[in-house]
């Protein structure tokens, strides 16, 4: 069957070429009621589908996003990028992701492979603000660049981000109140970029245990951030014969891996430990017992970032935003 073309569409609806153009591009030109009807009446019946490439170097704008994850395959980030997809669908555009897998060059690899596809804007999830795939490149091309969980290394870099240190001092001084004389922190780490939320959160249960004059060495175990290699750590954890009665983990996933490995070992929670995690993930709800964590208003930092990058050098120029963080009370912790 022979391509449709923009020629078939004005013979059938009886109009110009220039005129279909008018109507498929929404624009420069404004096209009569009537006539807009038997163009997309015509369209509809020719099965004709734009060329959006040519459209795209028409109007010098492809409606497309690029996004970068560490991993969507972890149900946060998986989260995170659909409310951007969502976001981005509601101001007409489509929205491209690669996955990082935590390393530099595949995050250079897509920003490159992005810009080279003339995105109208990038929406990271960075490792590190300062990474070789990042610097740069926003001067270099023009292209909007929107740090989105990840906040910026300049206090006028362009980043949506939660109050991470917040929520963590608040679910830490929620266990604290449940009468545990120490709060272990799984998964926290002071080794990463000081912009990124997982050193928040460490900041933050460090913060609640020193206003409450409770030591911190010693209290704190690195876990990886996925569930399954979470559990191998979390069971070396709790078979120590000085095992913690509470634990911070700073990503929900982290906090899933310990409450298997707390089952595995035969620890009841809450009766036995005491667990609250970070993120409010959508397992959290059904998690064994329901998880005691700290929600952050996903869905709108995603439509703020995607506002951002649309949104002109001016709104841009706002710099950071930060969203609360919220403590979710569920029973993990002890609480009814």
């Amino acid at each position: 069957m022979a391509r449709v073309t923009r020629d078939d569409v004005a013979r059938v609806a009886g109009t110009s070429t220039a005129v279909v153009s008018y109507v498929i591009n929404d624009g420069p030109r404004p096209v009569a009621a009537a006539t807009r009807a038997r163009v997309l009446a015509a369209v509809e019946e020719l099965g004709y589908r734009p060329n959006r490439v040519a459209q795209a170097m028409a109007r010098r704008r492809t409606d497309l996003l690029g996004m970068v994850v560490p991993d969507a395959r972890q149900p946060f980030f998986a989260g995170l990028a659909h409310a951007v997809e969502q976001a981005a669908a509601e101001h007409g555009r489509l929205l491209l992701i690669g996955n990082s897998d935590y390393a530099d060059e595949r995050e250079a690899h897509y920003i490159r492979a992005f810009l080279g596809m003339q995105v109208d804007g990038l929406v990271l999830v960075t490792q590190d603000p300062a990474t070789p795939g990042l610097t740069g490149f926003d001067v270099a091309d023009g292209t909007p660049v929107v740090l989105l969980h990840h906040r910026a290394e300049s206090t006028g870099g362009v980043a949506v981000v939660a109050d991470d240190q917040g929520g963590a001092r608040e679910v830490v001084r929620h266990l604290l109140g449940h009468g545990h004389a120490e709060v272990h922190c799984f998964g926290g780490t002071l080794a990463l970029s000081p912009h990124d939320p997982v050193t928040g959160r460490t900041a933050g249960w460090l913060a609640a245990l020193e206003e409450a004059g409770l030591p911190t060495e010693g209290r704190l175990t690195p876990a990886p951030f996925d569930r399954v290699r979470a559990h191998a750590e979390a069971l070396a954890l709790l078979a120590r014969p000085d095992r913690p009665s509470a634990v911070f983990c700073t990503t929900d996933d982290q906090a899933i891996g310990l409450l298997r490995a707390a089952d595995d070992l035969g620890i009841r929670v809450p009766e036995d430990l005491a667990v609250a995690g970070f993120d409010d993930i959508a397992e959290a709800v059904i998690a064994g017992p329901a998880l005691t964590t700290v929600t952050t208003a996903q869905d709108e930092m995603a439509r703020a970032a995607v506002e951002l990058v649309l949104g002109g050098p001016e709104r841009r120029a706002q710099g950071a935003r930060t969203f609360p963080a919220q403590l979710v009370v569920r029973r993990s912790c002890g609480c009814p």
